[in-house]
């Protein structure tokens, strides 16, 4: 039960996260990748072939501060900082971070996929829907199944299929066990 626990826990994590990340961002990530796209664009296509943008990326935001925004008024001023403030050394940070990552192109890494911590949030969505509950979280998840499931049980049904077709409609008046 405890690994029950542990990983409901770093689904709620994940939640909270990522409902940060829709509402904020951070402005020299958009800043770091414009200027590693110009300076590959210069590279030899025989280094190119070596460098992993995600690491350079990855490199260079290491190096710089980061440059919040949760307003499209608060993104551009934050953009206009970041191009004449740090300018010099987002050009510098990037540079290190493609001499960096190209001093060992043999070197093996296991990328983040991202899409997985997505799965888990796109698996409380669609139980918002299936359950009809929009403020489900994964705190309150047993309490409203074992709800939803009492009511079925009664007749009173308080959920609904994601898609149906013809062949998916059931009677539940008709078809009590």
């Amino acid at each position: 039960m405890s690994n029950y626990r542990a990983s409901l826990n770093s689904s709620i994590n994940n939640s909270k996260q990522l409902a940060f990340k829709k509402h904020c961002c951070n402005v020299m990530e958009t800043l770091v990748i414009e200027e590693v796209e110009k300076q590959i664009q210069g590279l030899p296509v025989k280094i190119v072939q070596y460098v992993k943008v995600p690491e350079v990326v990855a490199f260079a935001l290491n190096r710089l501060p980061g440059m919040y925004a949760t307003s499209k008024r608060g993104w551009q001023r934050q953009w206009h900082h970041g191009k004449t403030e740090f300018s010099q050394k987002i050009t510098m940070a990037v540079r290190q971070g493609i001499v960096a990552i190209q001093r060992d192109p043999l070197r093996v890494n296991d990328p983040l996929n991202l899409q997985e911590d997505r799965s888990a949030t796109d698996a409380l969505d669609k139980l918002k829907i299936v359950l009809q509950c929009e403020d489900l979280s994964w705190d309150q998840l047993p309490d409203v199944i074992e709800q939803t499931l009492l009511n079925t049980s009664k007749g009173n049904i308080t959920w609904r299929k994601l898609q149906t077709t013809n062949e998916d409609v059931v009677d539940w008046n008709n078809h009590r066990h």
